[in-house]
Parts: C-alpha cells; sequence; structure tokens
C-alpha cells in the first residue's frame, strides 16, 4: 500500500510538473525570441541562429525558475486528487497528512536530483554554445573557427583560453602574420604577397581598462632570420579591434556557471585582489537551490488540504504563481541586500529558504 501510494502520488506531482515547466518554457521561448529579433539581419545572425539560440538558452532559464515548477506543478498535481475526492479518501482509509506529505517529498527529491544535474551539466554547456554562437554571428570584422575559441583580428589569429564573466581574458595566444611581397619568378602573373608567422604571443591575462586591452604576464617570441627570440613582459599594450561587446556575447553569466567553474572563479578574483562577494553570493544559491526546490514542494501540501473539498483549482494556482514568484524576488533581494549590509553571502542565499521552509511548517500545523 505503502509503495502503490508513493508512486501514485508522484505520478500526479510529476506529471503537473511537466505541464508547468511545458508553459514555463513557451512563455520563455517567447520572450527571448522577441529579444533576439533586435539582433536578426546583424552580421551573420539569421533565422538558423536565432532559433538556435533560443534553444540553447531555455536549459538555464529553466534552472533559475525551478523552485516555481516544483511549486505549481505540486499544487497542479495534489489538486486533481483533491478536485476527485481522492484526498478524502486517503483520508477516510487512515492515511495520516504527514503520509501524504512524505509520498509528495520522495517526489520532491526527484526534482531535487533533476535540478542538481540541469544546473551542472546541462547549463553550462547549454548557455556557453548560445553565447559563443550568437557572437559568433554579431562579430563584425572579426572571423571564428571551430576549433576552440579563435578570432581573427585582421593579420592577428586570437586564441582565448577562457572568458570571464567580468571580461577578462585568460590563456590568450596571438599569432602575428606579416604579409611579405613574393617574388615574380620572371613572370608578373606570380607576383603577390604571402603571409609569414613573425611573432607569436601569449599572456596569462587580458584586461580592458578605459576601451584599451592590456596583457599582464607575457612571453613574446620573435621569428626571425637568425632564429627564436623571447622576451618577458610584466604588461603590455594590445591595440586590438575586440569590442567590449563581442567580449560581453562570449562570458558567460556568473549564475549559469557549475559549482566547480564558480568556485575556480572566486579563487581567481580573490587571488587578484579583486571583489568577490556577488560570485560567492552566486555560489551560495546555486548550493542551496535544491533545497528550495523541496521546500517549494512541501509549500504546496497545506494549500490543497486546506480546500479538500472544494475544488478551486484556479484559486491555487493562482496562489501558487504568487508565492513562487514572492519566494524569487525575496531570492534575489535577500541575496542583494546582503551584499550591500555585509551579511555573509552562505546566509543572504539561505535565509529566504529558511523564510519559506518555517511558512510551509505554520501552513501544514493549521491544514492538519
Amino acid at each position: 500500500m505503502i509503495a502503490i501510494l508513493d508512486r501514485y502520488i508522484g505520478r500526479r506531482l510529476l506529471l503537473g510538473a511537466a505541464v508547468v515547466t511545458g508553459v514555463l518554457v513557451s512563455l520563455m521561448t517567447l520572450v527571448v525570441l522577441v529579444d533576439g529579433l533586435r539582433d536578426f539581419g546583424k552580421g551573420g545572425f539569421g533565422l538558423a541562429e536565432l532559433v538556435e539560440y533560443v534553444l540553447l538558452s531555455q536549459p538555464r532559464r529553466l534552472y533559475e525558475v525551478f523552485p516555481v515548477v516544483a511549486l505549481v506543478g505540486s499544487l497542479v498535481g495534489l489538486s486533481t486528487l483533491a478536485i476527485h475526492s481522492e484526498l478524502i479518501a486517503l483520508r477516510a482509509a487512515g492515511i495520516s497528512v504527514a503520509r501524504i506529505v512524505s509520498a509528495a517529498l520522495k517526489t520532491g527529491l526527484l526534482l531535487v536530483v533533476a535540478v542538481v544535474l540541469l544546473g551542472e551539466l546541462v547549463v553550462p554547456i547549454t548557455e556557453s554554445r548560445a553565447l559563443e554562437g550568437r557572437a559568433k554571428a554579431l562579430a563584425t570584422g572579426l572571423q571564428t573557427r571551430q576549433s576552440g575559441l579563435w578570432l581573427r583580428d585582421g593579420n592577428d589569429f586570437i586564441n582565448l583560453g577562457e572568458v570571464l564573466p567580468n571580461r577578462t581574458l585568460l590563456r590568450v595566444t596571438l599569432y602575428d602574420f606579416q604579409d611579405v611581397g613574393r617574388p615574380c619568378n620572371g613572370s608578373p602573373g606570380n607576383c603577390g604577397s604571402d603571409r609569414r608567422l613573425q611573432a607569436m604571443i601569449y599572456a596569462e591575462r587580458a584586461r580592458l581598462e578605459k576601451h584599451r586591452w592590456s596583457l599582464d604576464r607575457v612571453r613574446v617570441s620573435r621569428l626571425t632570420d637568425s632564429g627564436v627570440k623571447t622576451e618577458t613582459h610584466d604588461s603590455l599594450a594590445w591595440p586590438s579591434r575586440l569590442t567590449p561587446e563581442v567580449i560581453a556575447a562570449f562570458a558567460v553569466r556568473p549564475e549559469a556557471l557549475s559549482l566547480l567553474q564558480l568556485h575556480r572563479y572566486i579563487e581567481h578574483l580573490a587571488k587578484h585582489g579583486q571583489e568577490t562577494g556577488r560570485y560567492r553570493l552566486a555560489f551560495w544559491q546555486r548550493v542551496m537551490l535544491p533545497f528550495a526546490v523541496a521546500v517549494m514542494v512541501l509549500l504546496a501540501t497545506p494549500f490543497v488540504f486546506q480546500h479538500a473539498r472544494s475544488g478551486g483549482m484556479t484559486g491555487r494556482l493562482f496562489i501558487g504563481v504568487l508565492l513562487g514568484l514572492g519566494f524569487l524576488m525575496a531570492n534575489r533581494s535577500f541575496g542583494y541586500l546582503g551584499l550591500i549590509y555585509g551579511v555573509p553571502p552562505w546566509l543572504g542565499a539561505m535565509l529566504p529558504i529558511a523564510v519559506f521552509f518555517a511558512l510551509s511548517l505554520w501552513l501544514l500545523r493549521r491544514a492538519g
């Protein structure tokens, strides 16, 4: 009986979550499509590139609103039990509120696993490809190649190891080519020019300061007739046509990075004496999101028990959407207010979840 009850309630909740996911993804697809139309026709950003960008952007957006999916999906699934008087039948059969809530939370664990896999395995890949594809299409005057992040800037070919969210470039390699005349070999038709690699420049980091690029910890290898001459510099000016807009298009938002990527980035900022508060907040919000999903499932249950006889699917959905949006707003507000007033990022990320967890327990006591 127990296993059957878990499976039965679980199917209802997962079906509800699937329906809500479909609705939200459809709405978000429309929003991103309309936003992407602003760049339609620019450079190589055509219909295929627009569709690819819209589709690859959806996993990150779904990840960010997943607590709403859990809350509203649970309300939809449990409300179908209430509408058909199945909750009343379960209570009459001696099954307690706690037992039904336990069955719902077991399904909530599946949603927790789903959001972890989505955030750690899917979002970093799809968001990076979405931004890279869009940047390649919009990068007027620059050419890109498929093997890694390659750009062409005039006679230079550039390889970027990593583009950080603050537009800092890591592991930058520049290949400087020079046009040299080619002998005619007795025939004017054979005259022309060839490109010859004259220098290779490697920098650990490139920074954009006051619209000018600066390379840090630089090694320059110059190819001459007598051999290769190598020199090092602590910093070196880099005249480049790479614009902040192009780099920003390649840079992934901190919210779209995996926990490991965020951790590495925070270490990088701390090593160079830069502010880490915003990124520590993003790290802890990512850690806490699975707990938020479980709390949202718990929060859905008392509303169903309070109105088990009256139906009212529309009213429950309205309440669920309001609570879900309230959580998203509280999650952002608590976090950034915490940064302003010096609250530790982990506490700013945990407070909204703790408040909604307490609200869930209070409502469950009233429903029981």
